[in-house]
């Protein structure tokens, strides 16, 4: 479980039809690892694990034969979570370390991470730990061309399994990963068919390390200087020096080199030096996803605030929903106590979500949002005290 809380980590896993989702959830399910962990998948159908059902539990809850869970949802993914949750607590089921959700192929990612984050009693007992996006490399590009779905699961996701690399020439796979590493340039990059891939550890993609019980933020943000050595990205400064923003949208590409679906969206990160005042962020999250949810596809931060610096907050968000927010006991490295926060935004240009942060922070020359005017607003969601 996480270090800050009791909540089961869950990873979900997506990809578009065709796209090798089942045949890595099967690789993934003979890893020992996996005994104490539950898979929730639409149909049992969709994954060949008949050879592995042994037990009914009840509940649509089955055992495998190798210790792990399994159940199918029916009806809403939370009544699901709920139901295996209860079995747990009612010692019906064993208990679990690990949540596994696959997906449909033509599911939109952003409202199975709502699930987990937005209905209190299942954000209290789970934690979104990351996802993990399996891509064909058959049919890739052109789905990414015709599906706006297959675009956002590769947007969001923690990790990206390419499968079948050895079925194309090698000019159509550098095309691939070019491209994917373009819309989501903080994603790992990796080869669904390696030994790697088939490993439990794969799954592990948040902010926590489960076998350290640290906050591994330099595998989370993917080392920021290599990164952007790589990527030749472009850094900004505030007037005072302190506030960097790392650029890693579309917005100075041919927009004859991506795809249409590819190009509205972005990802950067924001970097302050500078404690944050609670009410600050409090009201930047606020007018953020109340009046751009929609185009929030995702955001993950650790934030020093003012009133507890040496204890900072972890926020998971995705469009207008964001899981409860956790402190850590202490910085992951002490050296380094800035405040980052990765966005992935659609049709929500970096400068203008600078733009907003900045005018919280007070920064020079930038009018602060009326806080009157964001409590008026019908779309806002009640704040998040932190």
């Amino acid at each position: 479980m996480s270090a800050a809380s009791d909540r089961i980590p869950v990873t979900i896993l997506t990809g578009f039809l065709g796209a090798g989702k089942s045949t890595l959830l099967n690789r993934i399910l003979k890893d020992p690892a996996m005994r104490d962990a539950a898979v929730i998948i639409n149909e049992f159908g969709d994954v060949g694990i008949d050879h592995l059902l042994v037990e009914s539990s009840g509940d649509a809850i089955i055992e495998l034969s190798d210790g792990c869970l399994c159940c199918t949802v029916r009806g809403e993914l939370v009544d699901t979570l709920a139901n295996l949750m209860d079995a747990v607590q009612t010692g019906r089921v064993k208990p679990v370390n690990r949540v596994v959700i696959e997906t449909t192929g033509l599911a939109d990612p952003a409202p199975v991470m709502q699930a987990i984050m937005g209905n209190p009693i299942i954000a209290t007992n789970f934690d979104l730990d990351g996802i993990v996006t399996v891509v064909d490399a058959v049919n890739g590009s052109q789905t990414l061309d015709n599906h706006e779905e297959a675009v956002k699961q590769a947007a969001v996701a923690d990790r990206l399994l390419i499968a079948k690399r050895t079925m194309v020439p090698p000019e159509v796979l550098r095309a691939l990963e070019a491209r994917l590493d373009a819309l989501n340039p903080r994603a790992a990059l990796m080869d669904a068919d390696s030994a790697e891939a088939g490993q439990a550890s794969v799954l592990v993609n948040g902010l926590y390390d489960p076998a350290t019980k640290i906050a591994d933020v330099g595998r989370w943000l993917r080392d920021e200087d290599a990164h952007d050595a790589h990527h030749h990205e472009h850094h900004h400064h505030g007037a005072d020096g302190h506030h960097h923003h790392h650029h890693h949208g579309h917005d100075h590409q041919d927009p004859h080199d991506v795809n249409r679906h590819d190009s509205s969206i972005r990802s950067f990160s924001i970097v302050e030096d500078k404690p944050i005042d609670p009410m600050a962020l409090d009201m930047f999250i606020d007018l953020l996803r109340s009046a751009h949810g929609e185009k929030l596809l995702r955001m993950k931060a650790i934030v020093a605030v003012s009133d507890r610096p040496d204890r900072p907050l972890v926020l998971h968000g995705v469009q207008s929903i964001f899981h409860p927010p956790s402190r850590l006991p202490a910085w992951p490295d002490p050296e380094d106590r800035r405040t980052r926060m990765v966005l992935i935004t659609r049709d929500l240009p970096e400068a203008f979500v600078k733009d907003l942060f900045d005018a919280f922070l007070g920064k020079p020359g930038v009018d602060t949002p009326d806080r009157t005017a964001l409590n008026d607003n019908p779309l806002a969601v009640p704040g998040m005290r932190f």
